[in-house]
């Protein structure tokens, strides 16, 4: 087990997309947690990329807490960005915002090189030029591609994505890698795996999947149901970070006298793939227990198998053991409590059936 060396109580966090799903619940959580004795600045853009009334939602909840402050920034835009570091001073940075979605990134490249590469371009500057104790930042699953070796492992090689989302998240990593060891800038990054929960993404399938079924549409499940994936719940992948943002990387020096680079990859994902069509019956029931859909429900008639989606992969699954090793935390909510919650919050969300 690592020892803390960052404390979080009394400082300023700055956490990029903070209206995103991981985001707001981060920042609930930092404040149940650690109490109202630290700031949050929360950056946010606000994409009309899905219902942006549920990114309000969320805003709404953490702008209880009087020491949040909230800045609608592009982080791609330096000179705000710059702006928003040389005012606040934070001590510890959580990037959060990207542009998300595999799918998405086949059809609209150019805005994942503008959030997820010039805007993280963007904080590693701010963080060089302001003393910041530790760069957290969300790396992804999808890094590795077609790999077949599984559980996926932070040392294996990831050279072989399968989507231009999955690339830039490889970069961001390279990138991070670099600014570690030119400008001893302790980071860390963090491959998230297929995270789901209450107050998602919409264009997440489960979400999807819940729109369609509520109104009689046919839902695809891809590649014929033999997608795995290692689902992994909010609340887990939340505490995951809150704990990696109190210890940074140590920074030392090597034999040549120059830095080692204080940098740490670590994955956090269920480390227990599920079927996608054990997936699809447990959702379904929870949503007919949530009185979202009705009891007598004809799902075979609203199922259609269909092949494998382009820059999609058969299966993830996460060797959590360094996390386990060096924080005492592995994921371990499961599905059907996961899914209940979910259902549960879009009952009261969108009504009941």
């Amino acid at each position: 087990m690592l020892e803390y060396n960052v404390k979080l109580e009394g400082k300023t966090i700055l956490v990029t997309g903070a209206a995103g799903f991981i985001g707001a619940n981060l920042v609930k959580q930092l404040y149940r947690q650690i109490g109202e004795n630290i700031r949050v600045v929360g950056v946010d853009n606000i994409t009309d990329y899905y219902d942006v009334n549920i990114k309000y939602g969320r805003l709404k909840e953490l702008e209880q807490h009087p020491s949040f402050v909230f800045e609608k920034v592009n982080i791609a835009d330096k000179p705000a960005l710059d702006k928003l570091f040389a005012e606040y001073k934070p001590a510890v940075v959580v990037n959060l915002a990207a542009q998300a979605g595999v799918r998405y990134s086949i059809t609209n490249p150019g805005s994942y090189l503008e959030s997820n590469l010039i805007g993280f371009y963007n904080i590693l500057e701010a963080c060089r030029w302001n003393e910041v104790e530790h760069l957290v930042y969300a790396s992804s699953s999808s890094v590795y591609g077609s790999n077949k070796k599984v559980p996926y492992s932070t040392d294996d090689k990831v050279d072989n994505p399968v989507s231009l989302y999955a690339a830039t998240k490889k970069s961001n990593e390279l990138m991070a890698h670099a600014y570690s060891k030119l400008y001893n800038i302790p980071s860390t990054g963090l491959r998230f795996f297929t995270v789901y929960g209450p107050a998602g993404r919409p264009d997440m399938a489960y979400f999807g999947f819940t729109n369609k079924l509520r109104e009689g549409k046919t839902i695809q499940i891809f590649n014929y149901g033999n997608c795995k994936r290692d689902f992994t719940f909010v609340d887990d992948i939340v505490e995951g970070v809150i704990r990696i943002m109190q210890h940074a990387p140590e920074k030392q020096n090597g034999e040549d006298g120059l830095p080692i680079p204080p940098y740490k990859v670590y994955n956090i994902g269920n480390n227990s793939p599920e079927n996608l069509l054990d997936f699809v019956t447990i959702l379904q029931e929870e949503l007919i227990r949530a009185k979202v859909l009705p009891e007598d429900y004809d799902f075979e008639a609203h199922k259609e198998l269909v092949p494998m989606q382009p820059g999609d992969v058969p299966v993830t699954y996460a060797d959590t053991t360094p996390l386990e090793q060096d924080f005492g935390f592995k994921p371990s909510t499961s599905l059907r409590t996961g899914l209940r919650a979910f259902a549960e919050w879009y009952a009261e969300y969108y009504g009941k059936e």
